[in-house]
């Protein structure tokens, strides 16, 4: 089995939105305010047939009942408030991570300074690992055998091929781990991968974080790593 955790997201772009501002007139309302239906319900007290007067519990229980919608259609607006905030909020915090190094889960990165950098996991011990980098286009760039006791192990790699080609800084490279224990079965496990947040993109619902020419969403970020 191939240890592998996709982290790969849209490239960040810039966009721009735009919003319409509607302006809605006294004739098209639909609803009215507490005030308004008191003074209707007062008119309608005092313009009722006297010889078959509406009861009076009945009035009151119309106004507790209006009385609640109203509370409720306030606090429904106050919690769609708070949760835009928040969200807001969740969202500008991945801007605190620009220019960070990070662990976040995932498999694909870039090379940032002439390496790149990820860490796999095995849940038990393994006899043999072997550790894989691919390229955009899926083909096999470098291979070597890996660290196979139970743990996480740090994985880097110098952008060198396995036939000598040293790779330039960006691009897309994919760790891929196959772990065996001693009977061939496959160990599992996933994999991280550790960058410098290069963009922050929060113009969606989660924000996502650059690194290089990959991505990670801001909610798989695991640790900040500190500079060595």
């Amino acid at each position: 089995m191939t240890i592998s955790t996709v982290n790969y997201y849209s490239d960040i772009t810039s966009t721009t939105s735009t919003s319409t501002t509607s302006t809605t007139s006294d004739d098209d309302r639909t609803s009215i305010d507490s005030d308004e239906f008191l003074m209707l319900m007062v008119e309608q007290l005092q313009n009722q047939n006297p010889t078959d007067p509406t009861d009076t519990s009945e009035y009151i229980s119309q106004m507790v009942d209006y009385a609640s919608y109203e509370t409720q259609s306030e606090i429904s607006d106050q919690l769609s408030s708070i949760t835009d905030t928040l969200a807001s909020l969740m969202n500008s915090q991945g801007l605190g991570y620009l220019g960070q190094t990070v662990e976040a889960v995932g498999n694909t990165t870039s090379i940032q300074d002439g390496e790149a950098e990820w860490s796999y996991t095995l849940e038990s011990e393994a006899e043999s690992v072997t550790v894989n980098i691919l390229d955009e286009d899926g083909n096999t760039v470098f291979s070597e055998t890996g660290e196979t006791d139970e743990g996480s192990h740090s994985f880097t790699w110098d952008g060198v091929t396995s036939s000598g080609e040293q790779l330039e800084d960006g691009g897309l490279y994919t760790i891929e781990v196959e772990a065996q224990d001693a009977d061939g079965n496959d160990v599992s496990g996933y994999t991280t991968v550790i960058a410098e947040v290069t963009a922050v993109d929060t113009t969606s619902d989660e924000a996502v974080l650059g690194i290089g020419d990959s991505s990670v969403l801001l909610d798989d970020v695991l640790a900040v790593v500190a500079a060595q």
